[in-house]
């Protein structure tokens, strides 16, 4: 395969994750039960993971490792994802996905305190851009009209997903160098699916028969689209550059706000443009 091939790769990852991305939105504005969109969407990865891991009759290697990272990853993740969905239910998407999508700098400085990864001067202006982002988007999203407190809420979700988002990548790190990846991810997704079983047996919120319906619907559709793209993102890696296809890939939350204008006609105010401008040019910055 050559360029062509993993750069187009690239760029269907990328609407992939975005559209993802956008039912997160969807879910939030159909006030679905976060932990049946959730289940929903682990459950199907779950299985279509499982069986493509069958299907290639891989064997597991270091299980304890491989039990670790999946045990850490699935919970983050699942964390991520519910706080994702309902920081949307108080933030705008041009607020809460940019700032989010930030959890690459997390990853960079854990690289480089513990990892003892280099930092070349694009990744150091990568961070300070990261820094004046959410900024100028938590400085947006205090402005917006709404209640004061509504809007805190988000914004403290809007933070939890970001560390759950870097602990979930650091520890899928580990899974890629020490473990089996197929066998992790069916393993994370399968761990993800009982934590959101977990959440909805804890639940006290009582939804209605449509409300779970749609729910489970839209769990259902992003987990296929979540599948289809990750496996489309591990075809480009394995042909193409690391750093270029994550900075392509990375740029999906524009694709999700985007969506988010046109299908929900939220506003677009110059604050929000110029802080989905930064963060774009952090995350090219932040390239290895």
């Amino acid at each position: 395969m050559g360029m062509k091939n993993w750069y187009l790769l690239s760029i269907a990852a990328l609407v992939l994750m975005g559209v993802q991305r956008f039912l997160y939105k969807v879910s939030a504005e159909r006030e679905c039960d976060t932990a049946w969109t959730t289940f929903s969407f682990m459950a199907t990865v779950t299985v279509l993971s499982v069986v493509f891991f069958l299907s290639r009759r891989e064997t597991l290697t270091d299980a304890r490792m491989l039990l670790l990272t999946a045990g850490i990853n699935s919970a983050s993740f699942v964390l991520g994802t519910i706080t994702h969905i309902e920081a949307l239910k108080h933030l705008p998407s041009g607020v809460a996905y940019p700032i989010i999508r930030l959890n690459m700098v997390v990853v960079v400085l854990f690289s480089v305190l513990f990892l003892h990864d280099r930092v070349s001067l694009h990744q150091v202006l990568g961070i300070l851009l990261a820094i004046v982002v959410i900024v100028i988007l938590t400085r947006d999203a205090e402005e917006r009209k709404g209640s004061l407190g509504s809007i805190r809420k988000g914004l403290f979700l809007v933070f939890v997903s970001l560390i759950s988002g870097s602990v979930a990548s650091i520890s899928s790190k580990f899974a890629a160098v020490y473990s089996n990846k197929l066998g992790f991810m069916a393993l994370s997704y399968f761990l993800g699916t009982l934590f959101s079983a977990a959440l909805i047996r804890t639940s006290g919120k009582e939804r209605s028969g449509g409300s779970r319906k749609d729910a489970i619907s839209i769990g259902l559709l992003m987990g296929l689209i979540n599948f289809v793209g990750f496996y489309t993102f591990l075809a480009a890696l394995s042909v193409g550059p690391l750093s270029i296809i994550v900075s392509i890939t990375g740029l999906h939350f524009v694709i999700a706000v985007l969506l988010s204008v046109i299908v929900y006609k939220e506003k677009l105010s110059r604050t929000r443009i110029l802080g989905m401008a930064l963060a774009i040019a952090s995350i090219l910055f932040l390239r290895s």
